[in-house]
C-alpha cells in the first residue's frame, strides 16, 4: 500500500477517534444533563432548587460560580422563603431584585445567553457573592410567558469557558427547565400558603402558627436569640355584632389587620388565633421593645374610625399581652408556655379596663 494511503488511513482512523471522543463525552454530559434535570423536576421547595443549583450543578459541571437572581417585586418569594423559616439572605447564590430593568440592561434582549468576560460594571449584579470575581460568564434570561422572571448566571476562572458565539442549546435547555421549575415551585407554595391563612383577614391561621411557633422557638433556645409572642384581642367585639352585624364585625376585623400588620416586620409572624383574637410572634426581640410595638399598635388602633355601612364610624380598642421565651423552660414546654403567659396577660389587660398592653406578670421586671 502507498505510503501516502496509509498517512490517509491514519490521518482518518485519527479523527474517527476523536469524533468517537467527542460523542462519548457528550453522552456523558447528557447523561448528567438529564440526572441534574430530573433533580431540579422533583425540588419540593426554594431550599431544595437552590442547592441543586449552587451545589450540584456547581459540582458536576466544574464551575467557580453559580448564582440566581429573581425578580421578586411583591416580596412574594422571599416571604415563601420566610414562610418556610429561611432567611433569603442565608442562601448563599440567591439575591433578589425589586424589578427588572436592572436585568434587562445586562441581558440580551431576545432572550438569548449572554456569554462573554466578565464586566464589573455590568455583572456584578448577577455576582453578589464574595470571593473572587469569574474571568468569563453565561447569563442565561429565565423567562416564562414573554415575562422576565430572573437570571441563573454561570461563572468561571477561565477566560475560554463562556465565549460569544459558543453553542448554547444545553444552557438553552437548562434556563428552559429552571424557569419551569421556580414556577412550579412558586405556585406549590402558593397552594400551600391557601391552605396557612385565613380566609377573611388575609393573615396566617391557627394550624401555621402553632407550627411556626414550635419551629422559632427550638430555634431561639438554640441560637439564644429572644423571641417574644404578643396576644391581641378585640375589646368588646359581641357588641359589634350583636348591635351592628357580622359583615360590620368582618370589616373590622379586615382594616385592623391591615393597621397591626403596618407595625410589624416581614419576619414577624401574625396569625388569626380564633374569633376575634390575634397572636404574632416577635422574632429576635427583647421584651421592652416588644412592648413598644404593643403599644403603638394598641394606640394606632385607638386613633382608627372604623367606617362601616350606614354611614357609621366605629371606635374599636385593643387588650394586649406580652410575653419573652422562658430559656429555663424544655423545649417540649417552652413553646406552650411562652404562648400562655401571653395570652394570661392579654386576660389581665382586660380585667384591667381593656385598651391596655400587659406583660406577663412573672416577666414584668425583665423590660
Amino acid at each position: 500500500m502507498p505510503v501516502d494511503a496509509e498517512s490517509d488511513i491514519g490521518q482518518l482512523r485519527a479523527q474517527l477517534s476523536g469524533l468517537l471522543a467527542h460523542a462519548r463525552n457528550n453522552e456523558r454530559l447528557m447523561r448528567r444533563l438529564q440526572l441534574f434535570e430530573l433533580k431540579l423536576i422533583q425540588a419540593q421547595g426554594m431550599r431544595e432548587l437552590a442547592d441543586a443549583l449552587f451545589s450540584d450543578y456547581r459540582r458536576a459541571f466544574a464551575l467557580d460560580a453559580v448564582t440566581l437572581v429573581l425578580v421578586d417585586p411583591e416580596y412574594e418569594l422571599r416571604r415563601m422563603l420566610l414562610d418556610a423559616g429561611i432567611e433569603p439572605q442565608s442562601v448563599d447564590g440567591l439575591s433578589f431584585l425589586d424589578d427588572e430593568q436592572s436585568l434587562r440592561r445586562s441581558l440580551d434582549a431576545g432572550g438569548a445567553p449572554v456569554l462573554g468576560p466578565f464586566e464589573p460594571s455590568r455583572h456584578a449584579v448577577f455576582f453578589p457573592v464574595a470571593g473572587p470575581a469569574p474571568a468569563s460568564v453565561a447569563l442565561l434570561p429565565l423567562a416564562r410567558r414573554q415575562r422576565l422572571s430572573g437570571s441563573l448566571n454561570l461563572g468561571s476562572s477561565g477566560p475560554g469557558r463562556f465565549v460569544p458565539g459558543m453553542a448554547t442549546d444545553f444552557m438553552e435547555r437548562l434556563a428552559a427547565i429552571v424557569a419551569v421549575c421556580l414556577e412550579n415551585v412558586a405556585n406549590q407554595e402558593r397552594l400551600r400558603y391557601l391552605g396557612m391563612t385565613d380566609p377573611l383577614t388575609g393573615v396566617y391561621n391557627r394550624r401555621y402558627f402553632d407550627q411556626r411557633l414550635h419551629e422559632e422557638a427550638n430555634r431561639a433556645l438554640r441560637s439564644g436569640q429572644p423571641l417574644c409572642c404578643m396576644m391581641l384581642d378585640v375589646d368588646h367585639f359581641k357588641r359589634i355584632n350583636d348591635v351592628f352585624g357580622h359583615a360590620a364585625g368582618d370589616a373590622v376585623l379586615r382594616e385592623m389587620t391591615l393597621h397591626i400588620k403596618a407595625q410589624l416586620r416581614t419576619s414577624d409572624v401574625m396569625a388569626r388565633y380564633g374569633g376575634e383574637e390575634f397572636a404574632v410572634l416577635l422574632t429576635q426581640t427583647e421584651i421592652g421593645p416588644a412592648l413598644a410595638i404593643a403599644e403603638r399598635i394598641r394606640q394606632t388602633v385607638a386613633d382608627v374610625r372604623f367606617a362601616i355601612s350606614g354611614g357609621t364610624d366605629l371606635a374599636v380598642t385593643l387588650s394586649l399581652g406580652v410575653a419573652i421565651l422562658d430559656r429555663t423552660r424544655a423545649p417540649g414546654t417552652a413553646a406552650a408556655t411562652l404562648v400562655a403567659q401571653a395570652d394570661a396577660a392579654m386576660y389581665c389587660a382586660k380585667n384591667g379596663g381593656r385598651n391596655l398592653v400587659n406583660v406577663a406578670p412573672e416577666q414584668s421586671a425583665a423590660g
